[in-house]
């Protein structure tokens, strides 16, 4: 049964990284560019009116955890590796924090974020979403398949994303994921339980992004996404990979 198993396994994830380009695109990818806008009910409630942006430029590495958000704070970028997140200026680190996830979901932070905390959560949630596919491929990342449309991914602590244990629906005929499921432990481990629907792909030189994104509560039972509230909505006007060679 446990060659039958990794037989699966291994199939799931072939044809997912194949929709997405394939294993060697991403081989040789380097870093993704990308100009979003974002916003959305938690959002408002954690920011209030700092909590929309608009088309905001993004770049993010793909090999390791690391993702810029041009003027994401007036002037200031906002820079995420793993864990720590900083705020600079033309290159200067104005703020950091080192061990950014330990705070959440506690104290102050049950009713706002200040920028760290918001730069933290975005920028770690955009990588993750924005590098999917070379997910697949990372030796510290644990993939089984949960039927032939579906893998369960278990990430390592050294990765910030959303919890350990996370959910992906496939479309059937293509491949692509169209649908995420996970609990943003940042606010709350016991009821953040959300369902992050990808929509209205689009093709970048051959390789399809979501240009779509809502996130919605996750139904309690079944599974999948309630109809309302939009938690958090995200519009991706524009996606490019570099390669390396």
């Amino acid at each position: 049964m446990t060659g039958a198993r990794e037989t699966a396994d291994a199939a799931v994830l072939d044809r997912t990284l194949a929709a997405y380009g394939g294993a060697g695109r991403w081989a040789s990818a380097e870093r993704i560019e990308a100009e979003l806008s974002c916003g959305g009910l938690l959002f408002r409630w954690k920011r209030g009116s700092a909590g929309t942006f608009d088309r905001m430029h993004i770049t993010a590495e793909v090999a390791r955890q690391r993702i810029r958000f041009h003027g994401f704070d007036g002037p200031l970028d906002g820079v995420l590796e793993g864990h720590e997140v900083r705020l600079e200026r033309d290159g200067a680190v104005v703020a950091r924090r080192v061990d950014a996830r330990a705070p959440f979901p506690g104290g102050r932070r049950l009713l706002r974020w200040d920028s760290l905390d918001m730069m933290y959560f975005l920028g770690y949630a955009l990588w993750n979403y924005l590098a999917f596919p070379a997910l697949l491929r990372r030796e510290d990342m644990s993939w089984r398949a949960d039927g032939p449309d579906a893998l369960l991914a278990r990430f390592p602590e050294h990765l910030a994303t959303h919890c350990p244990q996370q959910r992906f629906r496939l479309d059937p005929a293509t491949g692509l994921v169209t649908e995420h499921e996970y609990t943003a432990e940042v606010f709350g481990r016991s009821w953040a339980h959300a369902c992050h629907l990808t929509s209205e792909y689009r093709d970048a030189d051959g390789v399809p992004y979501a240009s779509r994104r809502r996130v919605m509560p996750r139904r309690p039972r079944a599974g999948g996404a309630m109809p309302r509230p939009v938690l958090i909505w995200a519009d991706i006007h524009d996606y490019a990979l570099t390669k390396t060679r």
